[in-house]
């Protein structure tokens, strides 16, 4: 190829996803707009925070129990080696609710309710039935996305809150009941470490992170492409592009509040 070519090829990949961030940010922009300016579909938050929230709290606290009990294993026979074996409840309720708590929780909602938002986003589009919204004048951001981003902004930070907690259980049963760590110890030193600054961090955390995830997901699921693979491609591409996007986002956040 050329060196006129490439330089072509580049400057159109360049314009092409320019034009796709831009697109990505109006969509935010239109839902948020709706969101603010119209009257809320109450019922429909509701139905949504259930399937949401309500629906994916088995598999949080499942995944925060194991989590946590990992976590102080890990941390103990590592604290072991310094003398630090009192750090271990602070060590995994920090670890928990800065970071694991909020991380993983929106990582494990991405997977099961994200997916499935995106997938019947896409199947409303392809079965015309939004097209038929914009024909009967309901208006499709207001009746369909909005909910499920508030939904999402609602129910995030409540799973985040109780992966935290049953992670930290789940470390009081590894450290306390089988390694034989005092319980006074174990809870006790997670006063002088623990402040409100880091429940703060980890609350903002998952409010984003609901943001984040509704708005990927339902983008991919509103502009879908025609036909089952279109529909599958975008549920792969909304799982993909949140969880990364959770990671990256997790960083910036992480680094501003330290």
């Amino acid at each position: 190829m050329k060196p006129a070519g490439v330089v072509r090829a580049i400057g159109r990949t360049t314009i092409r996803n320019i034009a796709c961030l831009g697109h990505y940010g109006l969509f935010l922009l239109t839902s948020l707009f709706w969101l603010f300016t119209s009257p809320l579909k109450i019922r429909r938050i509701i139905e949504q925070i259930s399937f949401i929230g309500v629906k994916s709290t088995i598999i949080v606290l499942l995944t925060g129990a194991f989590t946590g009990m990992v976590l102080a294993l890990q941390a103990f026979y590592a604290l072991n080696k310094f003398g630090g074996e009192s750090l271990l409840g602070p060590t995994v309720a920090l670890a928990l609710i800065r970071e694991l708590g909020p991380v993983v929780s929106a990582l494990m909602v991405t997977g099961r309710a994200g997916s499935a938002l995106a997938s019947e986003i896409g199947i409303m589009r392809i079965t015309e039935q939004i097209d038929a919204m914009e024909i009967m004048a309901v208006n499709p951001y207001r009746y369909i996305i909005v909910p499920n981003i508030v939904a999402a902004i609602i129910a995030f930070p409540v799973l985040g809150a109780f992966f935290s907690l049953i992670g930290i259980w789940g470390g009081y049963v590894v450290g306390v009941e089988i390694l034989g760590l005092s319980a006074g110890t174990y809870f006790g030193e997670m006063t002088n470490y623990l402040d409100m600054q880091d429940i703060r961090m980890g609350i903002y955390k998952s409010l984003s992170f609901g943001l984040i995830v509704s708005w990927i997901c339902c983008y991919k699921g509103y502009f879908t492409s025609y036909g089952a693979k279109g529909v599958g491609n975008a549920t792969t591409q909304a799982v993909v592009v949140s969880s990364v996007l959770i990671l990256i986002w997790d960083y910036f956040v992480t680094s501003i509040f330290v």
